[in-house]
């Protein structure tokens, strides 16, 4: 059952645990309250914050989005808050933030657990009562905005970590909508694969679309999807792209692109070498090490190895490689895994 909201791809899925989430964002959207969606990367929340605002009474005014991971805390201040001219070097003229800009709609803030503890101050004045100062001005305006916050991270767990405000969490937290992994939904899997794959081969000008063999299925359908939705809708476009037979079922399915007999392989540790077999040793023997790619490389090498030992439980892959969870979601971040 595809769900659409305007200029967004559907939130696509028949499963018990799709239903049940589309029950919730159907249940909560109409009412004048903030909400959380949690969720992995790849997993829809954009496509969640969509359907919450335009299954409101606020569908026809405006949906505002912003990344606060995406910015350092002056410009996100500036671009939530807005500025007064002069307020700072190059302010040439007043700007308008983003909570006034979305008067009368919704605001959604992305990743809201990468904003400063001074932003998370300011979004819960907004949140509070309404009201917010531009940067450079003490005038106090006034602003209706519904707030739809996402995140990847535990947030309890960063507010007791002193990383996030408990105030602006118990605020926020009216209702949280944990959107499912796609490895906790596996009965959507033929029904996406069936939808991107008609979009591609539609894309293709292919005539018909013949969709993807028995064995194909059954491997898109037990693989893992740590990139969730939007590592599928990848998947699926270059299997049909590839294959190029309009006449055929899709027999061949690759998930990692990066996949190759020619991929460039971590450069090797060189053993220890004393400065006295350093000073004795010929010119041009010993060769220069990149040190920080190369422990960059073994880090994310030894968090995929982990990742499927653990099948993909960020908790217990944490768990197994004695970080915390959210040291882990940073590494795995770091690493875009």
């Amino acid at each position: 059952m595809p769900t659409i909201a305007p200029d967004l791809p559907p939130l696509i899925g028949q499963s018990s645990a799709f239903l049940e989430l589309m029950d919730q964002v159907s249940g909560v959207a109409p009412l004048e309250r903030p909400v959380i969606v949690i969720g992995e990367r790849g997993t829809g929340k954009e496509l969640v914050a969509a359907r919450l605002h335009f299954l409101s009474r606020r569908w026809d005014n405006p949906l505002v989005k912003v990344n606060c991971a995406a910015l350092p805390e002056t410009l996100l201040e500036t671009e939530l808050f807005g500025h007064e001219a002069g307020a700072f070097t190059g302010a040439a003229r007043r700007r308008l933030g983003r909570f006034e800009r979305a008067h009368g709609g919704s605001l959604f803030l992305d990743e809201i657990a990468n904003a400063t503890l001074a932003v998370q101050e300011k979004v819960l004045r907004v949140v509070e009562y309404g009201e917010l100062e531009r940067v450079g001005s003490s005038a106090t305006l006034r602003v209706d905005v519904r707030v739809i916050a996402a995140t990847n991270v535990d947030l309890p767990e960063a507010a007791d970590a002193g990383r996030f405000r408990h105030d602006l969490l118990d605020r926020l937290a009216f209702d949280v909508i944990s959107v499912p992994p796609l490895r906790a939904r596996r009965e959507d899997i033929p029904l996406m694969a069936e939808h991107f794959g008609r979009a591609m081969a539609l894309e293709l000008g292919w005539e018909a679309y013949p969709g993807f063999d028995p064995a194909a299925m059954e491997a898109l359908t037990a693989y893992p999807w740590p990139g969730n939705v939007r590592e599928i809708k990848n998947v699926v476009e270059r299997a049909v792209y590839r294959w190029g037979d309009a006449d055929t079922a899709v027999a061949a399915v690759q998930f990692d692109p990066f996949d190759s007999p020619y991929r460039p392989a971590v450069a090797p540790l060189q053993p220890e070498i004393s400065a006295e077999t350093a000073a004795e040793a010929p010119p041009g023997a010993l060769q220069p090490i990149d040190l920080v790619a190369t422990v960059a490389g073994l880090e994310r090498d030894l968090l995929r190895q982990a990742l499927t030992a653990n099948r993909y439980s960020q908790r217990e892959t944490a768990r197994h490689l004695g970080l915390s969870y959210h040291q882990l979601r940073n590494r795995l971040r770091k690493h875009g895994l």
